[in-house]
């Protein structure tokens, strides 16, 4: 099986194992129940899916009725035939991402920051503190929503990686690495603290979450970079393309299907 193969195989195996998840004709739809951020809420086609409008109706409506943004991430290649059913149903592109994977012999150490400390985070003040630098390092605002630091929870109790970074005791960084599937763990959730960028800590962070990874018998660990000079960093610590990714959603003044046409 290609490695794009691999990677969506894993990522619709996890939404499957996902507690709120749910099924809406060719599509399985991860639902969070306490974390409306809308990477966190998305649909993925079953392989070689083709659509119909009714079906794309219920997704939409499906979507709303749980106050979320109708939206899908998924390889193109996985599904040929679900991107211009969308687009056809008043869907925009948000991004074509490129999805990295790194095996255990490609990954590169980076430079040591000074007065970098990585570690699981082990009370329930370590888990806030890592969820707000993630908040606060995507845009959010206030406090973060419960579902981020139980996403970390999950991910270290069932065998993925979960770690937050600090600098002189000072909360840095966050990320993590899912649970893992035949092999495989996708990276995710990596932010770093506004006022410690550019110091080289989310390299040093993600080579360690990848590490780990690695120690805990995974053999590729995937991600898809949030822009290009992210896609650098992890360049920089061995990871390398191997296939791309849609975004894809509906605003939420759009309807869906033949609604869109009138």
């Amino acid at each position: 099986m290609p490695m794009d193969f691999d990677v969506q195989t894993h990522a619709r195996t996890l939404t499957l194992r996902s507690p709120d998840h749910y099924r809406v004709g060719p599509f399985t739809v991860r639902h969070n129940v306490n974390w409306s951020l809308k990477y966190a809420n998305y649909a993925i086609p079953d392989q070689g899916a083709e659509p119909t409008p009714g079906e794309l109706d219920a997704l939409v409506a499906a979507f709303r009725e749980r106050d979320r943004m109708p939206r899908l991430e998924y390889l193109p290649t996985w599904a040929p035939a679900v991107e211009p059913a969308l687009l056809a149903a008043g869907f925009t592109a948000e991004n074509r991402a490129p999805i990295l994977a790194c095996a255990p012999g490609d990954l590169l150490t980076p430079k040591p920051v000074d007065g970098l400390v990585t570690a699981e985070p082990a009370t329930d003040a370590e888990y806030a503190a890592a969820a707000l630098v993630q908040h606060l390092g995507y845009g959010g605002t206030g406090e973060p929503e419960s579902g981020q630091a139980a996403w970390l929870r999950d991910a270290a109790a069932g065998g993925g990686v979960a770690a937050l970074a600090t600098v002189d005791g000072v909360p840095a960084g966050v990320g993590g690495c899912s649970v893992p599937v035949d092999g495989l763990s996708e990276l995710v959730g990596l932010a770093v603290a506004a006022d410690f960028r550019r110091r080289g800590i989310g390299a040093a962070l993600s080579a360690r979450l990848t590490a780990t990874a690695f120690a805990q018998g995974c053999r590729v660990v995937w991600l898809e970079p949030g822009g290009p000079d992210v896609e650098r960093i992890y360049a920089g610590i061995g990871y390398r393309g191997v296939g791309e990714k849609l975004n894809i959603s509906l605003g939420p003044e759009r309807p869906a299907g033949r609604e869109a046409a009138g």
